[in-house]
């Protein structure tokens, strides 16, 4: 996956809390992230990148077409599960709304 290149080129939109990066791929390639700068505990980063994969492992099956991913954690504070797998759901609608138009 060429990170830069899908920051750069890829379209962007936010389904709080996440900021949700992609671009049309032939497979599906995710990256989850939660910036140092807002958690300075490595705990905390590991965390959230555990509930993120977890929310995408259980709903990436509504996915309609293959993209290059980066679903980036944007709020300053941790939120609880459902409010991540929520959000991971959103995004998926959206994408997904993406593909029909």
């Amino acid at each position: 996956m060429h990170i830069a290149q899908l920051y750069k080129d890829g379209r962007k939109f936010v389904a709080w809390p996440l900021r949700v990066s992609f671009m049309p791929a032939d497979e599906t390639q995710v990256l989850v992230w939660a910036p140092k700068s807002l958690f300075k505990h490595a705990t905390d980063r590991n965390r959230l990148r555990r509930q993120m994969r977890e929310a995408w492992r259980l709903n990436k099956a509504q996915l309609q077409k293959p993209y290059k991913l980066a679903f980036n954690y944007i709020d300053k504070e941790q939120k609880p599960y459902a409010i991540i797998e929520r959000a991971f759901v959103k995004a998926i609608r959206k994408l997904n709304e993406e593909t029909d138009s």
